[in-house]
């Protein structure tokens, strides 16, 4: 039986602030444990809190940025729960009222021409939880140096309906937010972080089933594992007889298994009412306006202007900015060798085809868009065929040098036209047979005699001139 797969993300996101949200305590990835919780984050008796405006300033950004509705008036709520790795027992967050209401995101699916689009129910600030380390020497532990660190919780409407939507969606949301200049949204360092809400139903028409949220999602394949994991956990209950019990769960990414963590959580569990130390307050138009009106370059304007500035086609320009890191790059090797489609071919081809292959960051990659466009330069200017440009392309990454002293280590150059002719009779003598093939039509023996050409050349014979000459040899011997 197919069923219909139903999905809710709870994105939660650091800020890129310097201090916490609520104090000038610091915070910076990696630091030594507790060695950035002052007085406010300790909870100590006869501190307030005081909202950082960097916070507001990158929170509203981010909703603009995802298309929110920004709300004149709004609040903190403190969320009465039990908090072992926050000090004074509650979170700071916010509940009825949250800053920002009704945005979208919307990507491609692969093969689909038509956007998928993903509402955003709601954006809320609130402060991070410290972190809890069990099973060490039989104790657990707690560093409180994340404590008070400004989040932002982006929650979606239950849109999605597969787990590669959901993958899709979370790598299009983080390029937003860190081409916002929001937050640098590291899953390995912590700073995005995502639980999903999965549930099942016989087909689309039928009322939503009982979900199960799914937390400890740490990468976004983990969010894809565990959706597809959990999903077929449900059918495979529902069909024996069973039934789905609202309830959160760890996703163990060893066993790749889901575990009971609670059962049933709602609102009145969380035991919100306002914060008495922090008042509501007004978010000025004005204020929202000028942010607007300053936004950086989001992905969708960018595709359109490598669309229009560089002439790349749409598929070209979506692969080269789903990633803030890509885009940076590919915009560097168009700016040292001015050609945008053959940087477009070499940056989504060969490099990405490499760094994705290896799991390496582009920013790490041995071949630098310095590189990358020297070499390119190089092409343009007739010193290296496509064919040896890959060659010294391999040597780049693999030996960690410039596209000069590659070329001058193993001699590459193309071959003197003069010689062509020589070199392509002498061919076109030592197979007659494909000749005469090609005399009929046949583009296969074309291409066995391109590919004798090139190994008697050692791929480096310009491609072009080897083809005009070819043509032209060819129909000298018809007449």
């Amino acid at each position: 039986m197919a069923w219909d797969i139903v999905i809710g993300l709870e994105v939660h996101v650091q800020l890129g602030t310097r201090t916490k949200l609520f104090s000038s305590d610091p915070y910076g990835f990696g630091a030594p444990a507790n060695s950035q919780a002052g007085p406010v984050t300790l909870g100590l008796p006869g501190v307030l809190p005081v909202l950082n405006q960097e916070v507001l300033r990158l929170a509203v950004t981010a909703g603009l940025a995802l298309e929110c509705k920004i709300a004149e008036i709004t609040k903190f709520d403190r969320k009465h729960y039990f908090y072992p790795d926050l000090p004074k027992g509650y979170q700071i967050s916010q509940y009825d009222q949250p800053y920002a209401r009704d945005g979208r995101v919307s990507f491609q699916r692969k093969g689909d021409a038509n956007e998928t689009v993903v509402r955003i129910h709601r954006i809320h600030m609130e402060e991070d939880a410290g972190k809890l380390l069990h099973a060490v020497n039989n104790r657990s532990y707690v560093d409180l140096n994340r404590a008070g660190v400004p989040l932002l919780e982006i929650v979606s409407e239950p849109d999605l309906r597969s787990s590669n939507d959901a993958y899709d969606y979370l790598q299009t949301l983080r390029n937003i937010l860190r081409s916002a200049g929001v937050s640098e949204c590291s899953m390995e360092q912590g700073s995005l972080r995502c639980d999903a809400n999965v549930s099942v139903r016989p087909t689309p028409s039928d009322p939503f089933g009982t979900r199960v949220e799914i937390k400890n999602l740490n990468s976004f394949k983990a969010v894809k594992a565990a959706i597809d994991y959990e999903a077929v956990r449900q059918q495979d209950l529902i069909e024996s007889g069973g039934k789905v019990i609202q309830s959160t769960v760890l996703w163990d990414a060893d066993q790749r298994v889901t575990r009971l963590m609670r059962t049933k959580e709602d609102a009145e569990d969380y035991r919100y009412f306002p914060d008495p130390d922090l008042l509501p307050f007004r978010i000025e138009p004005a204020f929202v306006a000028n942010l607007k009106k300053n936004m950086p370059e989001l992905p969708a304007a960018k595709r359109a202007r490598y669309v229009k500035e560089f002439g790349l086609p749409d598929y070209d320009a979506d692969v080269l900015t789903r990633d803030l890191d890509v885009a940076t790059y590919y915009e560097k090797v168009v700016s040292i060798c001015g050609d945008g489609k053959k940087s477009s071919n070499w940056v989504k081809d060969e490099v990405l085809g490499v760094t994705n292959k290896n799991d390496i960051p582009i920013s790490a990659f041995a071949c630098t868009p310095e590189r990358l466009g020297r070499m390119i330069q190089l092409i343009n200017e007739g010193k290296l065929t496509g064919k040896m440009a890959k060659q010294v392309f391999e040597h780049i990454h693999q030996e960690n040098l410039d596209p000069d002293k590659i070329v001058e280590k193993y001699g590459y150059k193309p071959v003197d036209v003069s010689s062509l002719p020589d070199i392509i009779n002498k061919v076109l003598d030592a197979n007659a047979s494909a000749v005469e093939d090609i005399l009929a039509g046949k583009d296969r023996a074309r291409g066995f005699i391109m590919g004798q050409i090139m190994k008697e050349t050692r791929g480096q014979a310009p491609a072009q001139e080897v083809n005009q000459l070819l043509d032209q040899l060819i129909q000298a011997r018809k007449s």
